[in-house]
């Protein structure tokens, strides 16, 4: 079985701006369509909320009003003192506003939570079964790390914008409409005067933004630099130590860190300075406005109440403008990551399975395999495989052989339909491969691989994963065949032992023994080998030989091999260069017409001697 590649975290970076904006944000729409009762909840709620927040200060500045009117009337002998049931009347009718502002709270955040997540679900599961439906020839020209950012640094981006900003949105427009209505409500002067200062604020954080973002993306790419730096240090501890290049390693990491630092700390000294001027600004227009209100207050057009209202409503009122501009920045980031999502949603698919009327049975197959001038190129512009003809009948034993890059690895690719040829035809038993299910076609081979893949799951587990419903003993059975069982025996809690993420408890060569009896185990009618005894001792890789050879009996097989002396005993033998079949026959057949393959056979005797 192969494995996932290894690649870096890409993701969306902090100020990226989506191609398609309206496009991405009508498919995220889209998306949020099944959930139009829910969002309704939220926007009511969200603006019940607000709305009750706003009424505060008003009631709070009558309660001050009633306050001030009552102590001022006792001084002027003009009243009998404070109504402090009047004013309690008020408090209590304060506090129930406030506790229904919080519980409306509450609640829209509880649903918009909800939808978010289920949202975040949805994209998760129709990446996922993305993955499994894109062509193999996807994965030749993206990284791994790329297709892991979407599904969960993307995903995860769109959950967030989705659980806060939409909700924010609404608060903050409400809010500001709120705040200004109540504000021109109390006095349309102080408004005027409050609003003066609103397009120096709006200037100053535009200013900042611009120059803060270049070096918050700067920050970023930073941070990936020095995260590989550190990784590939680790990595490859035991070459820096024995080539002595410490000091090279610690210079690329200071070089690396040095920029992080100044990115990091021009990106914070910038955006830190937002709030300071942002209450600088803010400040001057509350002292112009407290000294506006004192002198309307002398002459009787507002109350004091009314004052402290209105400063309570200044006070606010830049808030909802800040977080505007912060969230037209994260609409951004998130459209761009919606957009990443929905591109890779849009990838071309696997040509469609067969119908079920057209589609050919796998129960009655013998193992016949034909390939008819099979033509096949990675892409358009570059044939990897020219003319490929060969007949194999069921149970032959067919060895693949030729120098590196000669397409033997690739004809077994096609054969799994992992591609699909460019010209020609593989027939099996008569039929065309493309008339078969793939699960069906796949089915039928049993694999092993030069590059092994094992999981984080027992040994017994990853052996399983051949037959999913297989006994113990039938996996034990076939650990025996694959001369497996006795070092799993010698390891601790055996059979039940956990292999790592990366299988790096046990060695090279006990992977490949795993992976041969996952194979044994799963009883295919094809077998395919490629490179399978490579990291493997010779005297484990003998005993390999024995349990193949009982193991292909009967079955028709496909080896792949650079060690030449392990197929001598091959029924057929496929001698490659260049996308070609140059020779074929047997061994002794081959070394008899002195060709190509005696040549290779004769050079690797040459080598070891």
């Amino acid at each position: 079985m192969g494995g996932f590649g290894g690649g870096p975290m890409h993701g969306v970076m902090p100020g990226e701006k989506p191609k398609d904006f309206k496009g991405a944000l009508k498919k995220l729409l889209a998306y949020l369509g099944n959930y139009r009762v829910a969002l309704i909840v939220v926007i009511v709620f969200a603006i019940a909320s607000t709305v009750f927040s706003i009424l505060g200060p008003k009631f709070l500045g009558e309660a001050t009003t009633e306050l001030f009117n009552g102590i001022m009337g006792q001084i002027a002998g003009t009243s009998n003192g404070v109504d402090f049931s009047k004013i309690g009347s008020i408090l209590l009718f304060l506090i129930a506003l406030y506790a229904a502002s919080a519980l409306f709270q509450f609640i829209q955040g509880f649903v918009m939570t909800n939808v978010s997540n289920k949202v975040s679900y949805r994209l998760r599961k129709e990446l996922d079964a993305k993955i499994m439906h894109l062509p193999f020839s996807y994965y030749d020209k993206v990284a791994t790390g790329d297709v892991m950012s979407r599904i969960t640094n993307d995903v995860d981006s769109i959950n967030q914008s989705l659980n806060q900003s939409v909700t924010q949105i609404i608060t903050s427009i409400t809010s500001l409409i709120g705040i200004l209505v109540m504000m021109l409500s109390i006095s349309w002067v102080m408004t005027l005067i409050a609003l003066v200062t609103l397009p120096l604020s709006a200037i100053v954080v535009s200013m900042i933004v611009k120059r803060s973002q270049r070096h918050f993306v700067d920050q970023q790419k930073y941070l990936g630099e020095v995260n590989g730096t550190v990784e590939e240090t680790f990595s490859a501890h035991t070459v820096i130590k024995a080539f002595n290049g410490e000091q090279t390693a610690l210079s690329q990491f200071e070089q690396g860190n040095s920029s992080l630092y100044n990115a990091a700390w021009r990106s914070g000294f910038l955006s830190g300075l937002m709030m300071p001027i942002m209450n600088l600004i803010g400040n001057l227009g509350y002292v112009i406005c407290c000294v506006v209100g004192g002198y309307l207050a002398i002459n009787g057009n507002i109350t004091v109440g009314n004052i402290q209202a209105f400063i309570q409503y200044l006070r606010n009122f830049q808030q909802p403008i800040v977080q505007v501009a912060q969230i037209s920045n994260v609409l951004q980031q998130t459209m761009a990551a919606a957009e990443r999502v929905f591109t890779f949603l849009e990838e071309e698919e696997e040509v469609a399975e067969p119908s079920e009327a057209d589609r050919v049975s796998t129960e009655c197959i013998e193992g016949s395999v034909a390939f008819n001038a099979v033509s096949f190129g990675y892409s358009p512009d570059t044939k990897i495989i020219n003319d490929f003809t060969a007949s194999v009948k069921p149970g032959q034993k067919v060895a693949i052989v030729g120098h590196t890059g000669a397409g033997k690895t690739t004809i077994v690719k096609l054969l799994m339909r992992f591609y699909d040829v460019s010209g020609g035809s593989i027939e099996l038993d008569g039929h065309d491969i493309r008339s078969f299910a793939r699960d069906d076609l796949r089915s039928i081979f049993g694999m092993v691989l030069q590059e092994t893949w094992l999981y984080k799951a027992s040994i017994a587990e990853n052996i399983r994963y051949g037959k999913l419903d297989a006994s113990d003993e039938e996996v034990r059975e076939a650990a025996r065949i694959a001369q497996a069982d006795h070092f799993i025996q010698t390891l601790p809690d055996g059979y039940q032992m956990v292999l790592n993420e990366e299988a790096s408890n046990v060695s090279l060569g006990q992977k490949q023994l795993l992976t041969i009896a996952r194979a044994i185990l799963h009883d295919p009618k094809i077998l395919i080998l490629d490179e399978a005894t490579s990291s493997v001792d010779t005297r484990t890789e003998l005993l390999i030989q024995k349990a193949m050879d009982n193991l292909m009996a009967g079955r028709t097989s496909f080896i792949i091999a650079h060690r030449l002396s392990t197929i001598r005993n091959a029924d057929i033998i496929l001698v490659m260069d260049k996308g070609d079949i140059v020779e074929q026959g047997t061994h002794s057949q081959l070394l008899e017409l002195n060709g190509f393959y005696a040549s290779l056979y004769k050079s690797q005797f040459e080598d070891a001697a």
